[in-house]
């Protein structure tokens, strides 16, 4: 028999505190928490019968009648909308006051600035120009330097403004400025900025106060020193109890760079202060946990389930998918056993990255055409920056649908993976930059914004460039490119080198399969468990070809055989 991986595990600890539910193990729990709307349409009329008592019930039927069927000459305007939801549903207070708009009579209207911000980076006399246009009666650099934050102007524009402000000041920046140089530069994710701020600030100040605690923490999570953060963390508990965001910030760090001792410490450290986790805290964890085989690991999260139980705390979508996505991953529908995950262990992720950077990349690739200056100048390019979630072939994404004008493919992928808050490195060519039919400047200064990019000679190969960024990220970071590797893959010197780099490619490479007219991309989902015949003593797991289905060497079955022994 074959079974398909969707299977949902079980929820032991719910069914037991949750008895009154009427749920049992032939149920499928996830349901709690990934019901739509259509599977609870008309509520409110359940809802009215619940609360009326066994001897009222033919009141209840006649007051439901009247409702429905007005008497003639009754007005239609006071009959109930079988479509309204009921006071307590989701959305429903907002529907309320749109029904009932509040007098906008007191609404001030916005201040005009009296300059305009600028959008690229002033030199002396232009800054002392700007200051004498300023007509308002604030300090002109606390007020030109809060009204970039608010706007998140660009950090080159902000750096040249403490350029010229410390110039005045024989080299004294203030600490208000330097706090909002620093928001700016967490803002848009510059991290070696950061660390150059932080260095200022522990020369200057023995002590921090909780904002700039708070910032630098923030921006310390996704580099080399993210330790650091938990110190600043230590300084704040001295003075204060952390927010729920300091503990955020500093599990997303400890998770990033996998210490999970640290994470979970420091979410049970959260909850002895009594303080209620952001909803992305717990989300952190599930999103990490779908990739390991630890049952230590799994009982915990079934405690932050039965956590929003307790505390009747609603996930959001995002969060619920990321529930439905850990519960999904690598289990048997036909059996419950865990299968193999895709993902690689430590010392196989090493042993790999070791062979690629060898073998593939400084070494024999006889398919690239990089030369070793610009490999070199791409190496010092990612040792400066902090690791990337997603690697982006740009030139091959841009050309995935050749309708489209390459470059709005390629900002419109960009664009929709930024709103997720995703490190990005694009890589391109030199020409993308120039304007053309097929590549627009403006359209590519957008996807410089929200992404890392490295353009590289048109004569280069960028499958080295991608894998190098790719396996010096970590193993959290996927790529995305439809180049499916093979030239690579056979210049690996062995079988068994050979199979551990198609299951990381197969844990790794995002495939883009649609983009609908909103320019709304959809990703295939990566594959979380191995494709291998598998063993667990009393079970066997095979996957096998369908006899009608050719598949080709670099693909791999969907059809599984699930076998129990006898006992």
């Amino acid at each position: 028999m074959t079974f398909c991986f969707t299977g949902i595990r079980s929820f032991p600890k719910l069914w037991k505190s949750n008895p009154y539910l009427g749920l049992g193990p032939a149920h499928s729990s996830v349901c709690l928490f990934l019901k739509d709307c259509y599977g609870i349409r008309n509520q409110q009329k359940w809802f009215s019968l619940k609360t009326a008592s066994p001897q009222n019930t033919k009141a209840v039927n006649l007051l439901i009648a009247k409702a429905r069927y007005p008497r003639k000459g009754e007005d239609n305007k006071k009959q109930v909308s079988s479509d309204s939801p009921h006071l307590f549903a989701a959305g429903a207070a907002k529907k309320r006051s749109q029904m009932n708009p509040q007098s906008k009579d007191h609404v001030l209207s916005p201040v005009r600035d009296t300059i305009q911000l600028p959008t690229k980076p002033l030199n002396s006399e232009e800054w002392d120009k700007l200051k004498e246009d300023f007509k308002g009666k604030a300090n002109f650099e606390n007020w030109i330097s809060s009204q970039m934050a608010h706007c998140r102007s660009s950090v080159d524009v902000a750096k040249s403004l403490l350029a010229w402000v410390a110039a005045k000041n024989n080299g004294i920046i203030g600490y208000d400025l330097l706090v909002k140089y620093l928001y700016l530069c967490v803002f848009h994710k510059q991290t070696s900025e950061v660390i150059d701020v932080y260095e200022i600030m522990k020369t200057r100040y023995k002590s921090l106060e909780s904002g700039g605690n708070s910032l630098l923490i923030r921006g310390l999570i996704h580099s080399d020193r993210w330790r650091e953060a938990l110190l600043l963390l230590e300084d704040i508990k001295k003075v204060m109890i952390p927010s729920k965001k300091n503990y955020h910030d500093c599990i997303q760090g400890a998770l990033l760079h996998q210490d999970v001792k640290t994470a979970w410490d420091l979410y049970q450290e959260l909850l002895g202060h009594d303080v209620v986790p952001m909803l992305e805290t717990l989300k952190a964890f599930f999103d990490f946990g779908k990739d390991i085989k630890d049952d230590q690991y799994s009982n915990k999260l079934l405690d932050i389930l039965l956590y929003l139980r307790n505390n009747q705390l609603y996930p959001g979508e995002s969060f619920a998918h990321s529930v439905k996505t850990w519960f999904e991953s690598g289990q048997c529908l036909g059996c419950g056993k865990t299968i193999e995950s895709i993902r690689l262990s430590p010392e196989e992720y090493e042993f790999l990255k070791g062979k690629i950077l060898r073998d593939v990349i400084d070494g024999g690739d006889q398919y690239k055409k990089t030369t070793p200056q610009e490999l070199k100048r791409f190496q010092n390019f990612v040792k400066h920056c902090p690791p990337f979630d997603i690697v982006i072939d740009g030139l091959n994404v841009a050309k995935m649908f050749p309708k489209s004008r390459e470059s709005q493919v390629l900002l419109d992928v960009v664009s929709q993976l930024a709103k997720q808050n995703l490190r990005l490195l694009v890589l391109g060519r030199k020409h993308m930059l120039r304007q053309g039919s097929r590549w627009r400047r403006d359209e590519m200064e957008m996807v410089q914004k929200q992404a890392s990019c490295f353009f590289a000679d048109n004569i280069s190969e960028d499958d080295p460039f991608l894998l190098y960024a790719t396996l010096h990220s970590g193993n959290h970071c996927k790529f995305i490119t439809k180049d499916l590797m093979r030239d690579h893959k056979a210049c690996l010197p062995d079988a068994k080198t050979q199979r551990l780099f198609f299951k990381w490619q197969q844990g790794h490479q995002l495939a883009i399969i649609n983009r609908l007219p909103g320019s709304k991309i959809t990703f295939q989902r990566i594959l979380s468990h191995d494709t291998v015949v598998q063993t667990t003593g009393d079970s066997w797991h095979i996957p096998y070809d369908e006899d009608l289905v050719e598949r080709y060497s670099y693909e791999v079955p969907t059809k599984w055989l699930c076998l129990h022994r006898q006992t």
